[in-house]
């Protein structure tokens, strides 16, 4: 059965007119259960991250600052949220639900996580909407456990996975790859040991190829335990903070081949869904939906 980490902690107030579009992590799931494409018995409501298990990633000084809301402004304006205890602890469940997401994963060969992909926050700051790093959290849970023995993280959300990267560039144990728009945030790039920077504009057929010749080739070289996937629908054409041309079509086509691929190697997936910033929310969820949907057709 597909296991989705979902809580009503997702959805978030945030200020009126600000550009991040909360109301898509209540969306969704009303979305596959109305269409049918899972039933409340696939959901699971994550428990939140110990301070243990926090302290596996993060900082004590970062985690400290954002326990006892002592965030400078100039330490919070990256992350781009008005800071609260409240946001703290929606990360904690975000991030757990991606741990959890990875236990199930490894039991019925995928499992998603309604938000998390936030690939953007270091060992020791936040910015780009990301407080914790969610995959990092779960690689090193997994390290911890001895659950595993080698990762790898696929990001195809338009942006690059700055954190993910910076996080791991000494760690052989995690493999990062992120496919991304050239010029897109954040302006400066880490070195991931896999970076494939797109043009403006790039459109499905290009996109597509490059996808297709890359991760089967990575996945005989790296021989992951485990793929975490983040699916940013950032890459469509509509997206307002996104510079690529892909449409919705080829966004489904994207996710169908991450998961056959890896169905077809047998390496568990946990999916985390990254960004989505088109204009209609409607748009956001369909292309959102399209990866759960994917991974029913895929491994059930």
């Amino acid at each position: 059965m597909l296991k989705i980490a979902y809580s009503p902690i997702y959805k978030y107030t945030l200020p009126a007119g600000h550009r991040f579009p909360m109301e898509k992590y209540e969306l969704l799931p009303e979305q596959l259960l109305h269409e049918g494409t899972v039933t409340s018995a696939n959901f699971f409501a994550p428990k939140r991250l110990s301070e243990t298990e926090i302290l596996w990633t993060h900082t004590s000084e970062y985690w400290e600052k954002l326990k006892t809301q002592r965030l400078s402004r100039k330490e919070a304006r990256p992350i781009g949220f008005p800071m609260s205890k409240a946001l703290v602890e929606r990360g904690r469940v975000i991030a757990h639900g991606t741990i959890e997401c990875c236990l199930h994963a490894m039991e019925h060969g995928v499992s998603m996580n309604i938000a998390g992909g936030t690939h953007h926050a270091y060992a020791d700051h936040g910015e780009g909407f990301c407080v914790f790093n969610d995959f990092a959290i779960a690689a090193n849970y997994l390290f911890q456990h001895e659950l595993v023995k080698q990762i790898l993280i696929v990001d195809l959300d338009v942006h690059q996975g700055n954190g993910n990267a910076k996080i791991f560039q000494h760690r052989p144990e995690v493999f990062t790859f992120s496919m991304h728009g050239a010029k897109n945030y954040p302006l400066r790039k880490e070195k991931s040991d896999l970076d494939i920077a797109l043009p403006d504009q790039c459109d499905d057929s290009l996109y597509l190829r490059l996808l297709h010749e890359a991760l089967p080739a990575l996945i005989d070289r790296v021989q992951p335990d485990l793929i975490l996937y983040q699916s940013g629908v950032d890459v469509l054409e509509s997206d307002k903070l996104g510079r690529l041309s892909m449409s919705r079509a080829g966004c489904r086509q994207r996710d169908e081949f991450v998961f056959s691929t890896a169905h077809r190697n047998n390496i568990p997936v946990a999916v985390s869904m990254g960004g989505g910033y088109s204009p209609r929310i409607a748009d956001i969820i369909d292309a959102h939906a399209n990866t759960f949907r994917m991974a029913q057709q895929v491994f059930f």
